[in-house]
């Protein structure tokens, strides 16, 4: 699985790097990938891999900012947050193809290791949850927290376990009900921004 200069080669090191960590992320749990491997890879030294990152744990966190893109979905949601985060769910997993790594991907095969849960658990935290908790008021941290595990919740059961009432098309009534559960998550009917 080597991912060198031949088939990207205008990307930089550190973003194929990047590329070559969210594969194995996404294929292998937080114990089973190494710098090491990631480095053969790239076709780099892993001492380059340090240096670009620092350590694991950076290399990690910096995989699965890439991945769940929390500051794009942030941003695309401002003026309806309720029906884009609904969205969500339908849009990206929808448009990937079966080989390309998805949001949860990452997420699902390193929740039983400690360390990276402590990652994951300070990603969604501070870069999705507060976030959002600053746009629905005080108090929002709750609602923010409860958006969250709702949208993770539906997204595992929908493209992980493909539970069958759940894999309805884009804009359907699932979809409808999902922006409905947010908005009252939100704190009510109407409520943006």
């Amino acid at each position: 699985m080597l991912i060198g200069s031949a088939t990207k080669p205008a990307m930089a090191t550190r973003d194929r790097i990047l590329a070559a960590a969210i594969l194995r992320f996404s294929m292998h749990s937080y114990e089973e990938t190494g710098l090491r491997d990631i480095a053969a890879d790239v076709g780099v030294d892993v001492a380059y891999v340090h240096r670009c990152f620092g350590s694991k744990e950076r290399l990690f966190t910096e995989a699965v900012r890439a991945t769940i893109q929390a500051d794009r979905i942030l941003a695309d949601a401002a003026a309806d947050p309720a029906r884009v985060l609904a969205s969500q769910i339908f849009s990206r997993d929808g448009a990937r193809s079966p080989d390309e790594v998805g949001p949860l991907d990452i997420v699902i095969r390193s929740l039983s290791s400690p360390k990276a849960a402590s990652v994951l658990r300070a990603f969604i935290v501070e870069e999705f949850i507060a976030p959002l908790s600053e746009r629905l008021g005080q108090p929002g941290m709750q609602e923010a927290s409860m958006i969250a595990a709702f949208l993770v919740g539906i997204g595992i059961m929908r493209t992980v376990l493909q539970v069958a009432p759940l894999q309805e098309p884009e804009g359907g009534e699932l979809e409808r009900r999902m922006t409905e559960a947010i908005t009252c998550m939100m704190g009510g009917a109407g409520r943006h921004t």
